[in-house]
């Protein structure tokens, strides 16, 4: 037997995209930014940003897109998405360029940092549980609202819908 985990730590670089499917299952997608800095040879400063696609299911899905906006940190924990020969998706861009996109199913999420909008929480990190509804780890709960939901839009969940 063999295992395979990805851990990200990065950036949502826009706002989640929540969804159900026919059968009601709710699926989130997620666009995360990951940054990556060092010195070359000649002691120039470089860096690199890797764009990760992520899926989250279930009630994670409904939380991540209730409580998480653009820029939030996350970390997220779960398994790499690959093409038919174990390789990244390959693409190509609109101006003809080969892209390569990077793509996560997620186990857990973790919330870190603040919502831009957030007035000044002392608690500001929280874990949302894999579709089992068991929590993978404990951690607080902010005390912050949840951000608007349109009436067309998924059902508004509360910190006490979220299974820890």
């Amino acid at each position: 037997m063999t295992y395979a985990k990805i851990t990200l730590v990065g950036n949502l670089g826009q706002e989640p995209q929540l969804r159900y499917l026919a059968n009601g299952q709710a699926v989130c997608n997620l666009s995360v930014a990951t940054n990556e800095k060092w010195k070359d040879g000649e002691g120039e400063s470089q860096e690199r940003t890797t764009w990760w696609r992520v899926s989250v299911w279930g009630k994670q899905a409904e939380a991540c897109s209730q409580y998480l906006d653009k820029g939030r940190q996350v970390l997220v924990e779960g398994r790499m998405n690959a093409d038919e020969s174990g390789n990244p998706r390959i693409y190509e861009k609109n101006d003809g360029t080969t892209g390569a996109s990077f793509e996560l199913t997620a186990r857990t999420v973790h919330f870190l940092g603040r919502n831009e909008n957030d007035s000044g929480s002392s608690t500001d990190s929280m874990t949302v549980a894999n579709n089992s509804g068991v929590p993978q780890s404990t951690a607080t709960v902010s005390a912050t609202t949840p951000k608007e939901t349109p009436s067309n839009a998924a059902p508004v969940m509360t910190e006490r819908d979220l299974p820890f």
